[in-house]
Parts: C-alpha cells; sequence; structure tokens
C-alpha cells in the first residue's frame, strides 16, 4: 500500500509516525521552508525534519505527488484541488478536529473552547473540493477539560487520531466502510486566526467568556488586551499578554502575564511595578 502524508506542524506528527510504522509513508507534502523570526533564518516544517530522518520524499509541489493508493491529510495548511485529489487511487482522508459538521475551518479547537463546549472530537472524511465538506468516514468525540487549552486538547485529539485512522484504513480501502454525507445545512464555520485575533476586551467581556477565550488563544496567537498607565510611567497605552488566568468566585483572575517587551511575571508582581494599571478597549 502506497501512502502519502499531507501535513505541516508539530502536532500531527503521531498521525505520521504511526502510518509509517504500519503502512510505510512513500511521500510527505509539506509547507516550503520559510524564513523565521528578525534574522530571517530558513526554517524547515517539523514534518519536513521528520521526513529528512527517516528518508522520506518530501514534496512542496502539489503537481509533483507520486503515485500512489491514499492521501492522509492533517492540518497542511493550503486546499488541495480537486485534480491533486484524483491523482491518488482512493482519494484523501483528512483528519479534522471537530464533530463536523460543526466548525469548519481553520480554527476548530479554539472555537470550540472559547464556546464553552464540554466535547469536541475528531472527524475523518474523504477529501473533495470544498473546506472540511466531504463524506464522513470515522468520528469520535472528546470532553474538553475546564482547564484545557488549545495546546493541550489538540495533543490528545492527534494522539487518538493516530489509532482511529491506522485502524480504519484496511476496512475503508476494502470497501467495508461506507462515507455518510454531511448534513451540510448544521454547518458552522470558523476562522483563520491572526496575531490580532488574540485582543481581549476585559472591559466588556464576562469572567467565564474571558477564562475560556484565554485558554482558547494558547500557545498562538496568545490573548492580549489594552491597558492604561499612568502618564509617570511613560507611555500610556500598551500591549499585555495574558498568559494564564483562572475563575475565582465568578471573577476573573490573571495568573502570568507579559507586558510588551518585557518577560512572563506573576500578576501579582506585574501589580507591583505597575499599581496604577487600568484596562481599556481602544
Amino acid at each position: 500500500m502506497k501512502i502519502v502524508f499531507f501535513g505541516t506542524p508539530d502536532y500531527v506528527l503521531p498521525i505520521l509516525t504511526a502510518l509509517h510504522k504500519v503502512y510505510g509513508v512513500i511521500g510527505v507534502v509539506t509547507q516550503k521552508p520559510k524564513e523565521i523570526g528578525r534574522k530571517k533564518f530558513i526554517t524547515r516544517s517539523p514534518i519536513d525534519n521528520w521526513a529528512y530522518k527517516h528518508k522520506v520524499e518530501v514534496i512542496y509541489d502539489l503537481n509533483k505527488i507520486p503515485e500512489a493508493d491514499l492521501g492522509i491529510l492533517a492540518a497542511y495548511g493550503e486546499i488541495i484541488p480537486e485534480a491533486v485529489i484524483k491523482k491518488l487511487k482512493f482519494g484523501i482522508l483528512n483528519v479534522h478536529p471537530s464533530l463536523l459538521p460543526k466548525w469548519r475551518g481553520a480554527s476548530p479547537i479554539q472555537a470550540a473552547i472559547a464556546s464553552g463546549q464540554k466535547q469536541t472530537g475528531v472527524t475523518i472524511i474523504k477529501l473533495d473540493g470544498e473546506i472540511d465538506h466531504g463524506p464522513i468516514v470515522s468520528q469520535f468525540t472528546e470532553d474538553i477539560l475546564d482547564s484545557d487549552t488549545t495546546a493541550t486538547l489538540r495533543q490528545r485529539l492527534f494522539e487518538r487520531s493516530a489509532d482511529v485512522l491506522v485502524a480504519l484504513i484496511k476496512p475503508y480501502l476494502d470497501g467495508k466502510i461506507t462515507p455518510r454525507p454531511q448534513n451540510h445545512q448544521e454547518a458552522t464555520f470558523t476562522r483563520q486566526l491572526k496575531k490580532e485575533s488574540g485582543f481581549i476586551d476585559l472591559t466588556n467581556t464576562k469572567p467565564d467568556e474571558a477564562e475560556r477565550f484565554i485558554r482558547a488563544m494558547q500557545p498562538w496567537p496568545g490573548a492580549w488586551t489594552l491597558l492604561r498607565l499612568s502618564a509617570t510611567e511613560g507611555q500610556t497605552h500598551k500591549r499585555l499578554k495574558i498568559i494564564k488566568a483562572h475563575l475565582e468566585t465568578d471573577q476573573l483572575v490573571l495568573d502570568t502575564v507579559q507586558l510588551e517587551g518585557k518577560n512572563p511575571v506573576s500578576y501579582e508582581e506585574f501589580k507591583k511595578g505597575y499599581p496604577k494599571v487600568t484596562f481599556t478597549k481602544e
């Protein structure tokens, strides 16, 4: 069986590792190396590095995918054209971290945490020409813990996905699994997150909503707010990144923060240095 894997970030490595161990992967399709940071170092994706270490072919150009039976896609980062899907004998299975048709799009885990859901999951679909639109091959649920950030929940989801995916590939290719169409009328959508997406107005957000949002924005883009310092403390408006917070008697308590240009500190330490700070929305 010839399998090609499509993916880019480190958190999908459990899937790639499991696939390669059981079936062997003949190639990985990942994003091209990019310039990172102020010094613009050329950096390869975690999937690229894995492939180099395991002597697996790396493909950057979708038009150069080798002949294969099946494609597995997890957080690749680009839309796959139908012409590419048709190159693979059994198409491409997409691992999407939500209970489709709910939360289609780029940030389903963040949306699930921020909205207060108690449960989410992973849906494996047969890729078609539209975003997260294809028929469902498999689906499982996972509880969202009160302490979950996007990072912790994502890790559990993709680790479980690896086991589920490895187990279903053979019966799927043998025709023992019949994909079922999604109910497109029930579809909800998420957005592509940017650095500015982490802003939260602490002057006009309920404590429970703020606490969930802060967890949802970890590790990226990170939740941040605006604050006003006293005139004697220099610049009057600055960004404050909120790394960790919790609820206490229905009130939001900040635990760890980072003022722009400074190192992370406890909020208690921050208040000692800036005792007259107030939050603002602009």
